[in-house]
């Protein structure tokens, strides 16, 4: 079998995007690492993730994250050892189903999510008491 036939089907497409970034030549890096979020082993505790997947910081340095295995999205201030659930669910097609990524809609103050479960695109108001999100795509 070539390879060629292993990658040649007329019914899909796909198209990939690689971001380089411009890192100086002299550039040095730190030899430790610092945990920022979670790091007490997997789990469903605030001061722990179960595998995270996308990451979003906005501009006070607040990350936003998309805990996939919990079902939900958990808001991390820096310095904090816990997080704060601010999005969740546990399949239900009006919840959160295995969420991939995030990131913070200023204009209508609310989070846009890839809820990959529930095969969707979904905004959710980070207003207090918010229990379901709205479908976009």
């Amino acid at each position: 079998m070539k390879n060629k036939d292993l990658f040649d089907n007329d019914d899909s497409f796909s198209f990939f995007i690689v971001v380089i970034p411009n890192i100086p030549i002299d550039a040095r890096w730190s030899q430790n690492g610092k945990t920022i979020a979670g790091g007490n082993g997997y789990g469903d505790a605030t001061n722990q993730l179960h595998w995270p997947y996308g990451l979003f910081i906005d501009d006070d340095q607040t990350m936003i994250i998309a805990d996939y295995e919990n079902d939900r999205i958990v808001q991390w201030k820096m310095g904090d050892t816990n997080g704060r659930i601010v999005a969740a669910g546990k399949g239900e097609e009006n919840q959160l189903n295995r969420p991939i990524d995030v990131l913070i809609d200023k204009e209508t103050d609310s989070l846009i999510i890839c809820d990959a479960g529930n095969g969707r695109v979904v905004r959710w108001s980070r207003r207090s008491g918010t229990t379901h999100g709205e479908s976009l795509i």
